[in-house]
């Protein structure tokens, strides 16, 4: 079972802006092995690079950047494996103190007890003092594995949940809420996950499909390695399609449109290929994709650039190449161009 499967506010954490309180489930179940067939869709991501991709937009937007990492990691431990993504953004950022772990505990103060009150109040002068020190906002991910160091029940944490909405309402402060698999019931994920406005994809280089009845929506990746998965999108919604009903595709979710799949859409554009009437919804960079592939004009909707991927890399990290660990191998060389090939 896929733990927030239909959450309407699902997005790719490079799409996440100020103000945006998100839930995000990671790793895998005690007792399962992500690589048999049974295992959900994102089972073995670690999180690493959800969070370096979070960390890297929140430091390129000039905000205050606060990692409460799982508490059984040290500091020295966490600083290793964020090293591994490319550039010296991170680096500098740490230097700064524009970037900084801390601990619930620490947040908390040593000796208190986790109320949802008392946190509220500790982020509320975290941002204070952002403010005051001239960032552009602030931003935290949060691991929830204190709940279990500090005695946290799941009910107080649903609550706090909940309740949050106060804390996003300026869209100075945002927020990832990070769950591990293993430390909660799969029922007890997903109605924490409702309890987000946003949901976010388990790790990078993923694509999710969205059916509702004359729609798709996608959102991730579509690129050579998530292929398949479009391909399959594109089918399910076109045989899912009552005759003389329109499918619109929808891409605003994508944060990378290759040139396979971008032809593959095409395709299904075509009128002479019996699909029906199809329809895209997309940015302007993509449809200029679509438009040199061959796409027909007049069956693209093009949108304005979101301000969600206003200073966000097209993909993480910048300079793309292929990944490893976790993250891409290769120099920071700069966006990655569009994927375009002939057919």
């Amino acid at each position: 079972m896929v733990v927030g499967q239909r959450h309407t506010g699902t997005l790719a954490v490079q799409q996440m802006r100020p103000g945006d309180h998100a839930f995000l489930c990671y790793g895998q179940a005690r007792g399962t092995d992500p690589r048999e067939g049974g295992a959900s869709p994102g089972a073995g991501t670690d999180g690493w690079d959800v969070l370096s991709a979070f960390i890297w937009s929140g430091l390129a937007r000039g905000e205050k950047v606060l990692v409460l990492p799982p508490p059984g990691l040290t500091e020295p431990m966490v600083w290793a494996r964020l090293q591994q993504a490319p550039g010296l953004l991170l680096a500098t950022g740490r230097t700064s103190g524009q970037l900084r772990l801390t601990s619930m505990r620490e947040l908390l103060g040593h000796g208190g007890r986790f109320t949802a009150e008392r946190q509220w109040q500790r982020i509320r002068e975290q941002a204070g003092a952002a403010r005051r020190e001239g960032y552009a906002g602030l931003r935290a991910y949060v691991d929830m594995g204190w709940a279990a160091d500090l005695d946290t029940g799941v009910e107080e944490l649903r609550d706090r949940e909940r309740r949050a909405d106060h804390l996003f309402t300026d869209r100075f402060y945002s927020e990832i809420c990070a769950y591990h698999r293993r430390d909660f019931p799969t029922g007890v994920l997903d109605t924490l996950c409702e309890a987000h406005p946003r949901n976010l994809l388990s790790g990078l280089g993923q694509l999710h499909a969205l059916h509702d009845p004359g729609a798709l929506r996608l959102i991730g990746e579509a690129d050579i390695a998530t292929r398949g998965c479009f391909r399959r999108a594109l089918r399910t919604g076109l045989s899912g399609a009552a005759p003389g009903t329109r499918l619109t595709v929808d891409l605003t979710g994508l944060t990378f449109l290759g040139g396979e799949c971008a032809a593959d859409l095409v395709e299904a554009l075509d009128p002479g290929a019996g699909q029906g009437d199809v329809r895209v919804r997309c940015t302007a960079r993509d449809a200029a994709l679509l438009f040199r592939l061959g796409a027909d004009r007049s069956a693209v909707d093009t949108l304005p650039a979101d301000a969600r991927t206003a200073t966000a890399p097209a993909r993480w990290p910048p300079g793309g190449g292929r990944r490893e660990n976790g993250f891409h191998a290769g120099p920071p060389v700069g966006y990655r161009p569009r994927d375009v090939r002939q057919r």
